[in-house]
């Protein structure tokens, strides 16, 4: 019970402030009445499939899958699971590798998700073609596509 509603103080920070550093998080959690250790909260980020993406006032934050990424069905999650065989950012393109006949199933999923900083994809048959406004943005979503793949 103490780890679920630890869990769920977690999502309440990074939602509602950035946090950087597990330092920080292991802060905030002391203030809200929780005693965790780093390890605690190592193990806390790695079990609520925690990442980093840019953040307005500090260089990083932590943030948790959007809505629009819990909203995937399990079988397109699942499909892109399996058929996303590498995910490359150059430049403001984001370049993924799929197995043979998987580059639409996975352009699909893409499209599906929405990100604001997605101006478009191109599928082929082993290869999307994601393309960003900006190189941070090309970041953001490689590290969102990355969290979506290790599930």
């Amino acid at each position: 019970m103490l780890r679920n509603a630890r869990h769920a103080k977690i999502l309440e920070i990074i939602d509602q402030m950035e946090i950087e550093t597990q330092e920080e998080l292991c802060e905030q959690l002391a203030a809200h009445n929780f005693s965790v250790t780093q390890a605690t909260v190592s193990r806390d980020i790695k079990e609520l499939h925690l990442f980093k993406v840019k953040g307005i006032n500090k260089r990083f934050r932590y943030a948790s899958m959007t809505e629009q990424e819990s909203g995937l069905s399990d079988r397109m999650r699942s499909l892109f699971q399996t058929c996303v065989v590498a995910i490359r950012p150059v430049g403001n393109l984001i370049v993924i590798k799929t197995l043979n006949g998987n580059g639409s199933n996975a352009g699909v999923v893409i499209d599906r998700l929405e990100y604001r900083e997605v101006v478009g994809c191109i599928s082929g048959d082993d290869t999307v073609f994601v393309v960003c406004e900006n190189n941070d943005e090309t970041k953001v979503v490689t590290e969102r596509l990355n969290a979506i793949i290790k599930g």
